[in-house]
C-alpha cells in the first residue's frame, strides 16, 4: 500500500544566491527539473562521444565556467538513474568546487559496470548542488568532552 500524499503548504526558506556563468557550449544552462529539485543536472559538452569501458573513468567537460559567491560551494553528485541503470557514477562525490575556482567544470565519471557506456553531446552526466560553507577556527586544548560513541568507528555499531 502507497502512503498518501497531502498537499500542504510548505514554508520556504530558499533564498536565491546569485552566481556568474559562462557557458561555452552550445547547451542550456544548467537548471532545476522541478520546483523542489535541490540539484541542477549538468550536461556533458564534448566533440565526439566519450566511450568508458568498464571500471574506466574520465574527466568529462561541462563548458560551463563559474565564479560562486565566498561563504558557498557548488557540490558535484552522481545522477541517481545512471548509477542506479548503467553503473555511472561520479568519483570524489560530492566534489567541491570551490568559490576561489575559475577553471571550466568537469565532471569524473566512472563506469562501475561490466558493458561499455556511452557519453553523447548534450547527456545530463551529474547534478550541481549549490551549498553553504561554514569556517571553523581551531581551538587547541588538551582533553575533549566524551561521548556515548567515543572513539568507535568502521562499523562498531554492528549493521
Amino acid at each position: 500500500m502507497q502512503p498518501r500524499c497531502y498537499k500542504k503548504p510548505i514554508p520556504v526558506h530558499n533564498q536565491e544566491v546569485k552566481v556568474k556563468i559562462i557557458n561555452t557550449s552550445n547547451l542550456p544552462n544548467p537548471e532545476y527539473a522541478t520546483e523542489g529539485a535541490a540539484g541542477m543536472d549538468i550536461k556533458a559538452h564534448i566533440e565526439e562521444p566519450i566511450v568508458l569501458k568498464s571500471l574506466q573513468r574520465k574527466a568529462v567537460p561541462t563548458g560551463i565556467f563559474v565564479e560562486i559567491p565566498q561563504g558557498f560551494e557548488i557540490q558535484i553528485r552522481p545522477r541517481s538513474g545512471m548509477a542506479l541503470n548503467h553503473g555511472i557514477t561520479c568519483l570524489n562525490s560530492p566534489g567541491t568546487i570551490d568559490s576561489d575556482y575559475r577553471g571550466e567544470i568537469k565532471v569524473i565519471l566512472a563506469n562501475l559496470s561490466d558493458t561499455d557506456y556511452t557519453i553523447q553531446n548534450g547527456d545530463r552526466i551529474a547534478q550541481m548542488v549549490l551549498a553553504s560553507v561554514e569556517k571553523l577556527t581551531w581551538e587547541n586544548v588538551t582533553e575533549i568532552n566524551e561521548s556515548n560513541r567515543g572513539a568507535g568507528g568502521f562499523g562498531h555499531t554492528g549493521k
